[in-house]
């Protein structure tokens, strides 16, 4: 760890322009392998928490690895609050991702941070090398500790090849949630799936949206004309990672489909990943987006005319609920956050699980009637403005309270045990 680094670890000296502490507030250490301006889910999600509660007064923490050479500690966090402060440390490149970064184990460090400025109460967003290095630094200085169950790691290793690896990934998974006070998730049917598997204390907090972030007022007939779309031309968008794990093959299906019942349809991909150029050659007539963030991601959802989702390793999926705030009407399988927010020809159209050609044909009706597509379109949008971020944070909140409430108590020796380690 840099020696300049380490005053930014402090919880009470705030920066400039940092909102007061209140009275009640929590001291809270985030710890997270991903935040922006890195591109996907889980960092726009942490992000989210973390903006959220600094709003509420709490003193934030952010642990996460350094994102490249010239990312420092005392230059304000991506998408972070006034005053947060935060401690870098080593990673590595993921391999095919090497925009993102791995944390490296980190035990020692934090132990000595955490001694010196002890936290109330340490949240682990991520479960890599880095999350359980600070899940065992919290151990031992008995900090209470809560967790998201983030990403369906061992649903993934089924399509790279490796599912014999899904016992040990899921028995790995289990322990580390089952040494913090709570687990939380996005979905009831997540929570009975981990509960089943033998996950104790796992608790369903919803994921919110920016319902004026994304917003159909962003709309833009020149972001239009730059696609070679007419104001009459049915874009179908589909946006996260190209990947293996999100069935994309699936949805070139789908959109063969609407382009019988729309021949001058085009599909929009938003984002970027290992299969980007296998399904360039597949359907090289596509748009091909690249990653998009902030203003411009919103533009290219509102934009569209209608999101097809055809991922089945969702934790959540947190573009559902962004494209139904831009006022698309959404074509996902039923479960993750399509299960939580569609009803079924009310606000967007649901396909059962694994039902390939339910998909299709679901596409197909999608694109036949565009009268009510629109009106799929509207009603999601006032679907998306019951679900937004401020609700969620304070869900968070109330189980970080309750967790620091029933955490044992640490004693002088387990103080003195920590200390000798950090020495």
């Amino acid at each position: 760890m840099r020696h300049a680094d380490h005053p930014q670890t402090r919880f009470d000296d705030h920066a400039a322009g940092a909102p007061a502490v209140a009275p009640h507030a929590l001291r809270l250490a985030v710890v997270t392998e991903t935040y922006p301006p890195e591109v996907n889910g889980v960092a726009m999600t942490v992000a989210r928490l973390v903006q959220g509660l600094a709003g509420r007064g709490h003193a934030l923490q952010l642990v996460r690895p350094r994102q490249h050479a010239a990312d420092h500690a005392d230059v304000p966090a991506a998408d972070g609050p006034p005053g947060l402060r935060q401690l870098l440390l080593p990673g590595l490149p993921i391999p095919r991702y090497p925009q993102l970064k791995m944390g490296l184990p980190a035990r020692r460090a934090l132990l000595s941070c955490w001694t010196a400025q002890r936290p109330d109460l340490v949240h682990l967003a991520t479960e890599g090398p880095l999350g359980w290095s600070a899940l065992q630094a919290a151990r031992a200085l008995r900090l209470p500790v809560t967790t998201d169950f983030r990403t369906n790691f061992h649903a993934y290793s089924r399509h790279y090849g490796i599912g014999w690896l899904r016992a040990p990934i899921l028995a790995y998974l289990r322990r580390f949630h089952n040494d913090a006070q709570a687990t939380m998730v996005p979905t009831e049917a997540l929570r009975r799936e981990l509960v089943a598997e033998g996950f104790r204390d796992v608790a369903v907090v919803a994921r919110g949206v920016d319902a004026q972030q994304f917003s159909p007022a962003h709309r833009s007939a020149a972001l239009r004309a730059a696609w070679g779309a007419g104001p009459d031309t049915l874009v179908v968008a589909c946006v996260g990672r190209l990947a293996p794990e999100k069935n994309l093959g699936l949805l070139l299906q789908a959109f063969e489909a609407m382009r019988r019942q729309r021949a001058d349809s085009r599909l929009l991909l938003v984002g970027d990943g290992p299969a980007r150029r296998e399904l360039q050659a597949q359907c090289p007539q596509a748009l091909f987006a690249g990653n998009r963030s902030g203003a411009d991601l919103a533009a290219h959802y509102a934009s569209a005319d209608a999101f097809v989702f055809p991922s089945v390793t969702e934790t959540f999926g947190n573009v559902t609920p962004e494209a139904m705030a831009s006022g698309l009407p959404v074509l996902a399988y039923g479960y993750a956050a399509a299960a939580r927010l569609i009803r079924h020809g009310e606000n967007g159209l649901l396909a059962p699980l694994h039902d390939a050609a339910a998909f299709v044909a679901q596409a197909a009706q999608l694109a036949a009637d565009i009268g009510h597509a629109r009106a799929l379109g509207h009603a999601a949008r006032q679907t998306a403005l019951a679900h937004q971020w401020d609700a969620v944070v304070g869900q968070v909140e109330a189980l970080m309270r309750s967790a620091i409430h029933r955490a044992p108590q640490v004693g002088p020796g387990g103080l003195q045990l920590a200390a000798r380690e950090v020495r």
